[in-house]
């Protein structure tokens, strides 16, 4: 548990970022809550009486004095093309360990290009897309694998009950859009593709109680950057259920309302995850609420697990490859139904 160690919470006052914060606090951490708007932290702290310490990307020293003796630092603020590298910096510079729960794919080839060779001769420890889309289909996809060193193929299909995007995840897909001049993007034969043409609708045999959905095929997400960063694995596909794809595309959807004490929105997820060699087949489902929500007891799990020393790795990992994912995915056993099926 946190045994009230600080966390610095870059983005504290975004919709993810509360839950983050709250999280940290269930876990006996002790947030320090950090972001470029001091207005919305004067207001969170006031809330929450925790420590407010307003930085900006664009000045370093302010990053420094919001990371001043934090024992970790969670990145929650996007579009992360713009806030991921200078908080990596201010992490380095630090000596602590650096998470984020960044969903742009390129923002995330970023971090690994730019930082791994530095972060392992530092011994550091840095984990990008340490969120719903990313780390957990990695998670679910080591998961599967077992004792496989390597597959052919790796499907992860997400089944959203709907999708009401948050403001950040509008502004993160604006930016990525950006950077692919429009395209869409896929992962095959070992590498991202950009293409032009549209994407494919096909019908995924979803498990009960779900059953088989119609879902926009290589509709791509962080996945494809966690997953072949450490698995043996060409082609890496990502599906999402037509219903949430239309929700994130029509600009009417709401952001998301919260229906519990815990500020969770009604929306329920499946994932399933199958990875392929030969003839061969393995499976992972998991199942929850809120795809925002779930992110933060992942990144604070990830937290912890650094800070207590059990992870396998150093430098920039994803989740799967710095953490036991079959211990992990169990710990979140209040938040998720998991089903393995080999």
């Amino acid at each position: 548990m946190g045994s009230g160690l600080t966390v610095a919470v870059f983005g504290a006052y975004g919709h993810t970022g509360r839950f983050v914060v709250a999280q940290l606090r269930d876990r006996g951490f002790v947030p320090v809550l950090s972001g470029r708007d001091a207005d919305k932290l004067k207001t969170l702290a006031y809330e929450s009486g925790l420590e407010a310490r307003p930085a900006s990307v664009d000045a370093p020293a302010s990053l420094d004095r919001a990371l001043a003796g934090a024992a970790a630092v969670v990145n929650c603020a996007g579009p992360f093309a713009a806030t991921a590298a200078p908080v990596i910096e201010a992490a380095l510079r630090a000596g602590i360990p650096y998470v984020d729960v960044a969903a742009e794919i390129e923002a995330n080839v970023d971090t690994f290009t730019h930082f791994a060779d530095r972060a392992r001769a530092a011994g550091a420890v840095i984990v990008p897309a340490m969120a719903f889309y990313g780390g957990f289909g990695d998670l679910l996809a080591t998961a599967a694998m077992g004792d496989w060193t390597a597959a052919d193929e790796a499907h992860v299909a997400y089944g959203l009950s709907g999708w009401h995007p948050t403001p950040g995840t509008r502004a993160s897909g604006v930016v990525s859009g950006q950077r692919r001049g429009g395209r869409r993007v896929r992962y095959a034969n070992g590498r991202l593709e950009y293409r032009d043409d549209k994407a494919p609708i096909l019908e995924w045999p979803f498990p009960e109680p779900m059953g088989p959905r119609a879902v926009i095929g290589e509709f791509t997400m962080a996945d494809v950057v966690t997953i072949p960063s450490h698995l043996s694995i060409p082609d890496v596909r990502t599906y999402m259920t037509v219903e949430a794809a239309r929700d994130l595309s029509d600009p009417d959807t709401p952001t998301p309302a919260p229906v519990d004490e815990r500020g969770r929105s009604a929306q329920t997820f499946l994932v399933d995850v199958v990875v392929r060699s030969g003839g061969d087949e393995r499976r992972a489902v998991a199942s929850g609420q809120d795809i925002y929500a779930i992110t933060a007891p992942l990144a604070v799990e990830a937290v912890d697990r650094i800070l207590t020393g059990r992870t396998r790795t150093t430098g920039v990992a994803s989740a799967g490859a710095i953490f036991d994912a079959l211990d992990f995915l169990r710990a979140l056993s209040p938040h998720i139904s998991l089903e393995l099926r080999p």
